[in-house]
């Protein structure tokens, strides 16, 4: 196939904001994972695709195969869709503590 290009699992985006290495970032409808620090308006390598531990929302339960949005606002996953991207689905249950604010995610590579 001489018109293929990649894989499309990482791809580069322009930083919306600052990001570090393993933080989530949202360009249009595209969500990824910075694969190493980028200040605004830099490229940064984005994961697309994979298994994820994320910041998420405390006090929120997760449980397994719960769908995973982003918000864009707070910089953080939540299960709450108004007002957020869908960008994955959770691989493991959460517990609602205040503390519990990392969550495992399976991206679905946007759409």
């Amino acid at each position: 196939m001489k018109n293929y290009v990649q894989p499309g699992n990482t791809i580069t985006l322009t930083a919306p904001y600052a990001v570090a290495s393993g933080d989530g970032l949202l360009v249009g409808s595209i969500f990824g994972i910075a694969a190493g620090d980028a200040a605004l308006g830099e490229s940064v390598e984005t994961t697309l695709v994979g298994v994820f531990d994320i910041t998420k929302v405390g006090s929120q339960a997760w449980t397994v195969g719960a769908k995973v949005y982003w918000d864009d606002t707070n910089k953080c996953c939540t299960t709450v869709a108004t007002d957020n991207t869908l960008i994955g689905v959770a691989v493991e249950a959460v517990a609602s503590g205040a503390g519990d604010i990392i969550g495992r995610v399976r991206l679905n590579a946007a759409f």
